[in-house]
């Protein structure tokens, strides 16, 4: 997962949990950008996959949880600067910039555009005539 295979202080990489930019949550919930720029569900392995695609060096961490809802579970560990303070991709300066080009990107993944014909696919051989309340008349 890191670009050199060494590991400087995990601790000091920038934090990203997928509720930053999750689209279903609001502010309060802990989304960090607007709605408009936002995703829907995104999963840590898809962030994983756009920073490595952005050419940032990361860490997947499975087993932290977020603090205001902890059934969501992973986090995201990325390094924006090297040691000597120059950027790893000069495109994205802050953690805010991140957000909003992962949150474009994620969308788009691989998993996630095959995921959609497979339900698209499928979607119409559930449905259902009834309409109505239906159930039993209680006396």
């Amino acid at each position: 997962m890191n670009v050199d295979g060494e590991l400087p202080n995990i601790k000091r990489w920038i934090v990203l949990y997928p509720v930053y930019i999750n689209s279903k949550k609001t502010m309060a919930e802990g989304r960090r950008i607007g709605l408009s720029k936002a995703c829907e569900n995104p999963t840590c392995a898809e962030i994983g996959d756009c920073c490595s695609y952005l050419k940032l060096p990361f860490a997947i961490e499975i087993d932290k949880a977020y603090p205001r809802d902890f059934m969501q579970r992973g986090r995201v560990r990325v390094l924006l600067k090297k040691e000597d303070g120059t950027l790893f991709n000069p495109t994205i300066s802050s953690r805010k910039q991140l957000m909003i080009r992962v949150a474009e990107m994620v969308p788009k993944h691989h998993g996630r555009t095959k995921k959609q014909e497979v339900a698209a696919s499928t979607s119409n051989a559930g449905a259902s005539n009834k309409s109505g309340k239906g159930g039993k008349k209680r006396r």
